[in-house]
């Protein structure tokens, strides 16, 4: 029996898909999350195979869930299950050892597909979506990123500060490196241009 954590900041989403899976024999989702920081802590109370997630989650993405649970040394292998069809994003991903991503839009069967072979030690990535990741280098470091993502959800230079245990002065480098590099005119132009790209 394969287990299975899903991680989905949407109800409905997480429960059709629990619903969808459970139908295999073979599968079984034993545990839910509504978004990373839940996940990280039920992967680590007990025997998880897999872990599928989405990216954009409050607390923690899906991407910072694998970074950690790469960084802890975890055996489960994460597979990422998104809207989003961005290089940026699937090539971090990669980097923090994920080992499959998905689009939403993709078959119902082939998700539990994914899942088998996953599981049998496979790498199941989109073709096209490989070639767009390394088109285009992501200029960001990890945190003029989470500066960045603090900043377009709406945190002043000072809230930042607090939340990521940094000076607001340090925190105001960070966003003027990050605004320089990607050429843009202020935070949160930077931030959208980073979001479009899937750096954030």
């Amino acid at each position: 029996m394969i287990k299975i954590l899903i991680a989905e900041d949407q109800s409905m989403v997480l429960g059709a898909l629990s619903a969808m899976l459970n139908m295999e024999a073979d599968l079984s989702v034993v545990d839910q999350a509504e978004n990373g920081v839940q996940a990280l802590a039920k992967a680590k109370q007990q025997e998880i195979d897999i872990i599928l997630t989405d990216i954009e989650m409050p607390g923690m993405t899906g991407i910072e869930l694998a970074q950690e649970l790469q960084r802890m040394k975890h055996p489960a292998k994460v597979m990422i299950l998104t809207t989003f069809a961005r290089g940026g994003y699937l090539r971090r991903a990669m980097n923090a050892g994920v080992k499959g991503y998905l689009l939403k839009d993709a078959p119902a069967d082939s998700l539990a597909v994914a899942v088998r072979k996953i599981h049998a030690g496979r790498v199941i990535i989109d073709p096209e979506l490989v070639t767009e990741a390394w088109a285009v280098d992501d200029p960001l470091n990890d945190n003029e990123r989470k500066v960045l993502r603090l900043s377009l959800e709406g945190h002043s230079t000072k809230d930042i500060a607090g939340l990521v245990f940094l000076s607001a002065g340090t925190v105001r480098n960070y966003l003027s490196e990050a605004t320089a590099k990607l050429g843009a005119k202020n935070r949160i132009e930077a931030a959208r241009i980073a979001k479009r790209n899937g750096w954030l």
